[in-house]
């Protein structure tokens, strides 16, 4: 079924009703491309679409669940790159407006457009083995769904905490500021993340799209005309992705070696 995903990079998988979309790309430690990001989308419509599924479940492959975008800008060979690179090919307002059920089983490293991933999804189950950051700012970018998700979802001080520092924690602290709702041991987290799919699917599904709808007013305007003039025009995070590829400090940093990430941001 990876054909209808545009990207050999995702497997879509069926399990009974239930879809698993699955990030695969170990060699780049599933760094998302464009055509990786729009086939999650295309993921989300499938599993609305498909009268046979009735939910999805977004996962990854090895110790990484998804760390964001690949910086390098790279597209791979047998992906279908989608016309339109703005906010469009993004998936995750299509992830938290889906009427069908989306859970993400969190296995790894996930951060950047992976943890957006994850917040977005109606219930996200992490490994007890997950670690978590939001390294935009390090890379120099204005991040305009974290700006508007992340202090609904933890309150404003925590949002400035990981936003401003970039500082990685690990998934009893995600779970403990209510940025994720479940922690399971690794190896259960299979079987875990099926079950939230089908609770969610046990719920009245126009009732539910309307619950839905009401809680994500919380997360207000997303400014994504900022931060895709910023993208196209800023020296910022041209300089962050250089640095990121060359493995050394962006210019903006004062004391060398003072940020040297070392994870796919």
């Amino acid at each position: 079924m990876d054909h209808e995903l545009g990207t050999p990079y995702l497997r879509l998988e069926r399990e009974g009703v239930v879809a698993w979309c699955v990030i695969d790309r170990p060699a780049a430690r599933n760094a998302l491309t464009a055509a990786m990001y729009y086939g999650i989308k295309r993921a989300v419509r499938l599993v609305n679409t498909d009268p046979d599924l009735g939910g999805l479940v977004i996962t990854g492959v090895g110790d990484v669940f998804a760390p964001g975008g690949d910086l390098g800008g790279r597209t791979e060979a047998g992906e279908a790159p989608p016309d339109d690179i703005g906010h469009e090919v993004l998936p995750f307002l299509a992830i938290r407006d889906s009427n069908a059920p989306v859970v993400a089983a969190v296995n790894g490293i996930c951060q950047a457009g992976g943890l957006l991933i994850a917040m977005m999804a109606d219930i996200a189950v992490a490994s007890d083995q997950a670690t978590f950051r939001v390294p935009e700012l390090l890379r120099g970018i204005p991040d305009a769904t974290y700006a508007a998700a992340l202090p609904a979802h933890v309150g404003v001080a925590v949002a400035r905490d990981l936003l401003l520092s970039g500082r990685r924690f690990d998934a009893t602290e995600a779970q403990r500021i209510g940025l994720l709702s479940r922690v399971v041991p690794h190896d259960d987290l299979r079987r875990a993340a099926t079950e939230a799919a089908h609770q969610v699917m046990q719920t009245a599904p126009a009732a539910r799209a309307q619950v839905k709808r009401m809680l994500n007013e919380r997360y207000g305007n997303i400014d994504y005309q900022t931060m895709f003039w910023a993208l196209d025009h800023s020296p910022e995070p041209r300089e962050g992705m250089r640095a990121f590829m060359e493995k050394r400090p962006p210019s903006w940093v004062a004391t060398p070696g003072a940020a040297t990430p070392d994870e796919r941001p």
